[in-house]
């Protein structure tokens, strides 16, 4: 009986530890919030520069995040942002992306190309 009790006293510490290994993140934001927080604080040019960093840095940077993939609304963003600093076709392809990557977004997304071409 003392032999039965030792061995669930075991498993039981096997099960805690291995629950305490860390779990990947489902995508990777870089500093998005701060960021975004500062560019619509400040609105200057510098502040629009470092956002459009940081939305490349997550552009690139899903391979090790649970999804592998860019997360909902960054390339809407992105691509809006851009359009904004007159790169028109490059915006007009990451939007493109993201109705591709969430068709869910497909109404609102055309909306927004359609503005893009008046």
């Amino acid at each position: 009986m003392r032999r039965i009790g030792f061995w669930a006293l075991i498993a039981t510490g096997l099960v805690i530890l291995a629950s305490c290994g860390s779990t990947p993140v489902m995508y990777n934001w870089y500093g998005y919030t701060n960021t975004t927080y500062e560019y619509v604080k400040a609105g200057d040019e510098d502040s629009n520069a470092r956002l459009l960093e940081v939305y490349q840095k997550i552009m690139d940077g899903q391979a090790d995040s649970i999804r592998q993939t860019v997360p909902p609304g960054v390339c809407a963003d992105y691509g809006y942002m851009l359009v904004k600093s007159g790169k028109v076709a490059e915006g007009k392809d990451l939007l493109l992306k993201e109705k591709e990557l969430y068709p869910e977004s497909a109404a609102f997304i055309d909306s927004i190309i359609k503005r893009i071409e008046r």
